[in-house]
């Protein structure tokens, strides 16, 4: 396939906010390759499954190189046209009309030259790297059209603003695999695609057993990283029975990170964050904890890494330890320094058997008996099984005098549903409410925060659609010692920025707050319909990612309260 005509498709989705407009879009496109699954990453400006975590490795001042070789013009007049149009494809774009007068293309680009060149992207390292880089991508833009140019920096850049989310995806895939009859069909036959994909957690492989009606073979592989189920919230311990039934099992809920330790045949165990990161190689004490204590020839467990004080053994809150997911060096300092326990809480494969439609009270029974627990490396989560509000209660009154979050309640009888958030488990915390929200803008400081970022937009998410839901400032240091701080999350946010509007600038929404507010009120000047009043930054969760962050639903259900 000639890669216009993905071009086409981008341009397309493009023209069109509307979601239904935009799932016929992408039917239309996937009818065209059955034969070429694999050319549904490019709607997501990937070329490999979600779960692979590999990236291009490209900067913006790279793209610009590459565009400033492949057009003969320098560099200044790349940064001035980006500068204008504040976005480096449509600079590309531009700038490749500019050449188009003067210059004949070479070829044709294929969709299998796009997918060669940019998955030999994170292969390279070592001496040469950054120009074979620009190599691969300059052949590309070499042959290509403006409009090509555009969408191929866009991919480069993580950035294809066409407004595609899973849930459009999956949606085009039922519509052109199952040509639902009605409303009611529609959401069956989406919900199976879901729960393949949610397994798969790649989308040639879903729209490829669609196709041949084999959805029913796929299945959990240890190794590969699955995502994890998710827990609404509660109001209390009453409405926590009324959601998951009585009796149910209580567990404390931990102030850590998930953590999926998979075990495969033979080989070391591998650990997946709940953003589907691979994080082996930072925690190398939680794969000997696990390795040593838990016995199994394969099993994908689900689990919680809380961390402690060496020295007191309390347990400290996770802004702690954060700084653990993401270092790559002095492993073995960090490791003393900022010590963490394994709560096991859950097991979703085990022996070569997927047990996620096993209920909970089974999966907990063999947790129990495979998990030799060792205090401050490995234990079960506390629980206690009840249908009495007042034990119920006695139990999260310890949780909380232990330090710890609250509680998790889930349902006996449930079972497990990667990447859903529907009730089978819910979470009880105290008043004082909390958001995790991500930021999509900030804006810079002035006077002794010059050069800060300081003001950060932040949104929670409807149905893949990222809304508006105020601005966020307080609750940041301004000395790094102190805790984090504006330096730290300017430093962060630079790396991602999009586009510049004087002192504002826009993000690609990668960074997680968790953000507590005093209390929600109805606001026209946010997408969301809603701001947060007195809005305080509680922590940066570098662990979570778009898909965990609040949804609207969740946002209106808290508004309601305060009627």
């Amino acid at each position: 396939m000639d890669y216009q005509e993905v071009c086409q498709v981008y341009r397309d989705l493009e023209k069109t906010s509307k979601g239904l407009e935009k799932t016929t879009i992408l039917a239309k496109f996937l009818a065209k390759i059955k034969t070429e699954p694999e050319l549904i990453y490019l709607i997501q400006g990937r070329v490999f499954p979600d779960y692979d975590e590999r990236e291009f490795g490209i900067s913006e001042q790279l793209a610009i190189k590459a565009i400033s070789k492949s057009t003969g013009f320098n560099e200044s007049r790349v940064v001035s046209e980006f500068k204008k149009l504040g976005d480096l494809g449509l600079s590309a774009e531009k700038i490749m009309q500019d050449k188009r007068q003067s210059t004949l293309f070479s070829k044709k680009i294929t969709t299998d030259k796009v997918l060669a060149n940019l998955r030999k992207l994170p292969e390279l390292e070592g001496k040469g790297t950054v120009e074979h880089k620009l190599n691969l991508i300059i052949e590309l833009l070499n042959s290509a059209s403006p409009e090509e140019a555009k969408y191929l920096v866009r991919t480069l850049l993580a950035d294809m603003k066409v407004g595609v989310g899973s849930g459009i995806l999956r949606d085009a895939i039922v519509e052109l695999v199952y040509q639902p009859k009605d409303i009611t069909e529609k959401k069956e036959k989406a919900l199976q695609i879901q729960e393949a994909y949610d397994k798969a957690t790649d989308f040639a492989e879903v729209f490829e057993k669609a196709i041949l009606n084999k959805l029913g073979e796929i299945s959990l592989n240890p190794g590969k990283p699955v995502k994890v189920m998710l827990y609404p919230k509660a109001e209390n311990i009453e409405d926590a029975f009324k959601i998951v039934g009585r009796p149910a099992a209580f567990e404390f809920k931990y102030d850590g990170f998930r953590m999926m330790l998979n075990k495969q045949e033979n080989k070391d165990i591998t650990i997946f964050t709940r953003r589907l990161d691979n994080v082996t190689n930072q925690f190398p004490d939680a794969v000997k904890y696990a390795s040593e204590n838990i016995s199994g020839k394969t099993f994908i467990i689900d689990c919680e890494a809380v961390g402690f004080d060496p020295k007191t053994k309390k347990y400290r809150p996770f802004q702690d330890i954060s700084q653990r997911i993401k270092r790559k060096y002095e492993i073995e300092k960090l490791e003393k320094e900022l010590p963490i326990e394994l709560k096991i809480f859950d097991i979703i494969y085990y022996n070569g058997k997927s047990l996620i439609n096993e209920p909970f009270k089974k999966r907990r029974e063999l947790i129990e008996k495979i998990v030799k627990s060792i205090s401050y490396k490995i234990q079960l989560a506390e629980q206690l099984i009840t249908g009495d509000e007042k034990q119920a209660e006695e139990f999260y009154d310890r949780a909380l005098d232990e330090g710890q979050e609250g509680l998790m309640a889930k349902s006996l009888q449930a079972p497990y549903k990667p990447g859903a958030r529907i009730g089978y488990a819910v979470k009880i915390k105290p008043e004082g409410e909390d958001f995790d929200l991500v930021i999509t803008g900030a804006e810079y400081g002035t006077g002794k925060r010059a050069g800060w970022l300081t003001s950060f937009d932040v949104a929670c998410n409807s149905d893949g659609e990222l809304l508006d839901i105020g601005k966020v400032s307080t609750g940041l240091k301004e000395k790094p010692e102190e805790g984090l701080s504006f330096l730290e999350l300017t430093k962060l946010l630079k790396k991602i920025i999009i586009k510049e509007d004087g002192r504002h600038v826009f993000v690609k929404p990668e960074i997680v707050l968790t953000v507590q507010y005093q209390n929600i009120q109805k606001s026209p000047s946010y997408s969301s319909g809603y701001a947060l009043r007195f809005p305080r930054v509680r922590a940066l969760r570098p662990d979570r990612g778009i898909q965990d962050i609040a949804t609207l639903k969740e946002v209106e259900k808290e508004a309601r309260k305060e009627l």
